[in-house]
Order: structure tokens, then sequence, then C-alpha cells
């Protein structure tokens, strides 16, 4: 039978909340498989975040820029191996360069091929590396362009976030600023129900179904209940549903048609080191 490390039951619990038996027990049964065992939690009824945290990712500086216009923005990350690197002035000043860069292009490998000082963006890669003594890469580089978008960096570079909204009207700047911080905050799954994929709808109804059985619901009623717990999950998970961080009385997508009717959010990109 599979035994559980110390280090493996402190990251799921880190990870998770759940207590120290109650996570030994679910990566035990899981066969050390760390997903498995957040599932068997979370079917249990443990207290498990939905979207957590990836808290043994590699350190580094998280950009989130747009241009001039505000119609694309950009999310690189320039990664390393160590914390005190990540907050050197002059890492986080390359990181900036290479953000306005990506700005010019498309996707990653455009990116590392354009010219920087007189070399490669690769080439300065391997140079800062020898100059720093820890390993630097592009970690991330995401692109969304849109009638009006805005970034938002959250927590000292750790967390980047770009908004896009279906126009560019009185109050977009504000706005879009505000569902950008959302959009960090709460890490929401899609923008909304319809653009949740289909393995996370059935994994969500089997837990609750789950969970129901574990409660004693009658089995004709599970399926109905079921439906309403997953409803319940995408109001709390889908960014246009997410009640306001502002303001719990409203949903994101109420308070983006106070500033105009016809305003929407159509699209957003996230990373998190």
């Amino acid at each position: 039978m599979y035994k559980a490390t110390a280090a493996e039951v402190s990251k799921l619990r880190n990870a998770t909340g759940a207590g120290m038996m109650d996570s030994k027990k679910a990566l035990e049964e899981a066969g050390g498989d760390f997903d498995k065992a957040i599932e068997i939690l979370r079917k249990k009824g443990q207290k498990v975040a939905a979207n957590r945290a990836d808290r043994e990712s590699t350190e580094g500086a998280v950009i989130a820029k747009v241009n001039g216009d505000n119609t694309k923005g950009v999310i690189v990350s320039l990664n390393c191996e160590t914390d005190f690197v990540a907050k050197n002035e002059d890492f986080v000043a390359l990181a900036q360069r290479l953000a306005d860069m990506a700005l010019t292009f498309e996707n990653k490998e455009e990116l590392l091929n354009a010219q920087l000082d007189g070399i490669t963006v690769a080439e300065k890669l391997t140079e800062q590396t020898g100059v720093i003594g820890e390993k630097i890469e592009i970690g991330t580089f995401q692109v969304l362009a849109g009638p009006f978008v805005n970034a938002y960096i959250h927590a000292g570079n750790k967390i980047g976030a770009v908004v896009a909204l279906s126009a560019s009207v009185d109050g977009a700047e504000e706005v879009s600023r505000e569902i950008a911080m959302q959009v960090a905050a709460m890490n929401p799954v899609a923008l909304d129900e319809s653009q949740v994929s289909q393995s996370v709808i059935d994994q969500e109804l089997e837990i609750a179904k789950d969970q129901l059985r574990q409660e004693g619901k009658p089995e004709n009623m599970i399926e109905n209940i079921a439906k309403g717990k997953l409803q319940k999950f995408f109001k709390d998970n889908t960014l246009v549903h997410q009640p306001f961080i502002k303001d719990a009385k409203v949903s994101v997508s109420e308070h983006v048609k106070s500033v105009n009717a016809d305003l929407t959010v159509t699209g957003y990109i996230r990373y998190s080191l």
C-alpha cells in the first residue's frame, strides 16, 4: 500500500485546507496522485479551494501590459529560481522590457527571436543566466485583443490579468481595471458557463452527486439537486456571474452594465506564479 510522506501531506494540506489525517488518507487512497487526492477530499466534503494556487511554481516576475490605444494586452512572465532574484530591480526591468516588446508579437517564439541589445532575446536570457547565476527563461506569453483592453498586476509581480471589453466608452478605463483586479483576485475558471469545459462540468456533477448520496438524499432527487449545485458553481467560478469584489450585491456583468448598458466583458487572460 502507498505510504504518503510528511512533505506530500503538508503540500496537500496547504493546497486544500483539509486536516492532516484526511490529507494522508486521501493521498494513500489515490496512490500518491495529487490531483486525484484533491478530488477524493472534495467528494468527502472536505474544505478544498476550487481554484487552488500553485504553491510550488518557479519564481519570477509577471508583467501585464497594454498598447497605447488599449486594443491589445499581453502577459509575460520572466522566470528564475529564487525570490531574491525575482525582486531584483534589474531583473524586473528586463521583464518590463520583454513585455513592451511582446506587444508587437503574437507568440513566444517570435519574441525569443527578436533583437534586444544587438542579440536575440533567447541569447539575452542565456547571457543573463551567466550574469545572475540562475536559470532565466520566459514562462508564459499570452495575448488578448479587443475594442478596449486593460491590465492589472497583483501581489508584487506574482499575478497578471488582462481584460477585454466590448467597446471603448466613457468609464471603460476604470471598470476594465476593476474587472482585471477581479480576475487576479478571484481566478475564475471561465468567462461564463458556455466556456466551462465539459470535463469540469462532469467532474463537478460527479462530486455533487457523491456528496448528496453521502447525505442520504433519495436517488430520484439527486440529479436535479446536483444540477442546482452546478449552477451555484457557475455563479461562483465564472467571471461575469461572480459577485463583484467591491460590491457583492451585484455581479461583475451587472457592474459593467452600470457603466454602459450595452457594455460586456468579452474575454480575459490570467497568469499566476
